[in-house]
């Protein structure tokens, strides 16, 4: 056959090498880890027609060891056929991969398994970065925070303050131009940030080549109407700029002059009304209070580096409010349908159904792992606190029970999984469980609870949400990021 078992077996445990100077783990590079699903592929294509079948990978993860360590690592398949509930599991898995096809090709393996698991955050070397701040705009003297936060987040930071500030309409920039391009040659900025009139240079620059690299605006200003192609482009702005005042829409609109997978708008906007005029949440004004919070200004311009454009950055990197006892529970649990199937109970005797609730064991792995999620709190303080950390300490997991329907996973999240991978996928973008998925937290009464917990089709109804309570943020189910939350905004029903 074309395939080597001890060389896939030899480019398998790489991945958990170490290097003999520091003893720090190597990771295998991306060309690396396809190159070992390639292997795999080989072995499960009995065929070699270059596609595999239900039939082969279920016989293929069964007899050989190395594709039901790389496929499966947790699971032992040893004795697949005879195990009901292990063929569940690799059977779910096929699915995955396959996407509802009859078989899978290589690419489709190698591309499944390269979004397996959440990428490791490298960072972004930050003391190695180059920051160029336009002065006049950016408030250094009277939002001296802005300033402050960018240069203690540990970039090179060069200020530009030897320009008049553009007060007055139509303001004559070009003369001062040239002093903004000796010091980028100077500097050689690896990105500039302006906010507010300094808007007038960036535009200025832009219209004389003198930059075309990453820029940060703060608070677009009026006179920029065209964002250059090929320029990656971060525009921060609050729906109560009363200086500048934008609507989200006309923000969209100018970035959509700029190139697609560059531009990226962070808007803060008013959201969840109470009554006429009143918000849960308000969106910022001219000095953008949000910026300062969760180390979101350094993360915008880290964004303007990420080869996988701005957006793709800030989605990943809201991983890092959570705590590293979080994120690793999570990493056991899993981020995919799949990955939670291999926690199920067993079957009961053939023809006997499933039980839809099955008891986690107290202080298995398991156990430990959903307590810590579910305890967990974030880097910072939440936005509602509505536990102190000592009286959420006292909170303790009684019992848990995990669903295990397999109708309503068949149905829908198996199908709705598989489309949203598609839909990332389809824009060019690796589909990242962890990044793409999470676990989150929702409060329901009794009914509400049997309702998701036994209907074989849809579980949760985004349709009928909102009906027993106010729905702030429109139709929809509701889930938040933090347990305690949840637990303290009576949500849920009185304990059963």
């Amino acid at each position: 056959p074309p395939w080597q078992p001890g060389a896939a077996r030899l480019r398998i445990s790489r991945q958990l090498d170490f290097d003999a100077g520091g003893g720090t783990a190597v990771s295998p590079t991306a060309s690396e880890k396809d190159q070992v699903a390639r292997s795999i592929f080989a072995m499960m294509d009995i065929s070699g027609c270059g596609c595999v079948s239900k039939l082969e990978f279920v016989t293929a993860v069964q007899r050989y060891q190395e594709v039901n360590d790389f496929v499966l690592p947790d699971v032992d398949s040893s004795n697949l056929m005879s195990d009901i509930n292990c063929f569940d599991v690799v059977d779910g898995l096929f699915g995955a991969i396959a996407a509802g096809k009859a078989r899978f090709s290589c690419s489709e393996f190698v591309a499944y398994f390269r979004a397996a698991a959440p990428k490791p955050w490298q960072g972004v070397g930050r003391s190695s970065r180059r920051v160029l701040i336009i002065g006049p705009g950016f408030g250094r003297e009277i939002n001296p925070r802005q300033g402050m936060m960018i240069e203690h987040a540990g970039y090179q930071v060069h200020w530009v303050c030897n320009i008049p500030n553009p007060e007055q309409h139509n303001f004559p920039v070009q003369p001062y131009l040239g002093t903004i391009a000796a010091e980028i040659d100077r500097f050689k900025p690896d990105i500039i940030a302006c906010a507010s009139k300094g808007g007038v240079y960036m535009v200025g620059l832009w219209q004389v080549g003198y930059w075309r690299g990453p820029t940060l605006l703060i608070n677009a200003h009026p006179c920029c109407q065209h964002i250059p192609r090929g320029v990656p482009v971060v525009i921060a702005h609050g729906a109560n700029d009363e200086v500048y005042p934008a609507s989200r829409q006309e923000l969209e609109d100018l970035l959509a002059t700029g190139t697609p997978s560059l531009c990226f708008l962070y808007w803060t906007a008013n959201s969840g009304m109470i009554s006429p005029g009143m918000f849960t949440r308000e969106g910022d004004r001219h000095n953008m209070e949000s910026l300062l919070l969760r180390d979101c200004l350094p993360r915008l311009i880290d964004a303007l580096s990420c080869p996988d454009g701005p957006e793709v950055h800030m989605v990943r990197t809201w991983r890092e409010r959570l705590s590293d006892d979080r994120l690793a529970a999570e990493r056991w649990l899993g981020y995919t349908p799949e990955a939670v199937r291999r926690l199920w109970a067993p079957r009961g005797p053939q023809g006997a159904p499933r039980q839809v609730l099955s008891a986690v064991r107290p202080q298995s792995d398991e156990w430990t792992r959903v307590v810590t999620t579910f305890k967990a709190s974030p880097r910072e303080p939440p936005a509602y606190l509505l536990y102190s950390p000592a009286e959420w300490e006292r909170v303790q997991v009684i019992r848990i029970e995990r669903v295990e329907n397999a109708a309503q996973e068949e149905c829908s999240a198996g199908p709705y999984s598989r489309a949203l991978r598609r839909a990332i996928e389809d824009q060019g973008l690796d589909f990242e469980p962890g990044v793409h998925t999470c676990w989150a937290f929702h409060g329901a009464d009794a009914d509400a609870i049997d309702s998701i917990i036994t209907n074989p089709v849809t579980g949760f109804q985004p349709l009928a949400s909102g009906s027993r309570n106010s729905a702030l943020w429109g139709a929809g189910t509701y889930f938040a990021r933090d347990a305690q939350y949840v637990a303290g905004s009576h949500f849920c029903g009185p304990p059963l």
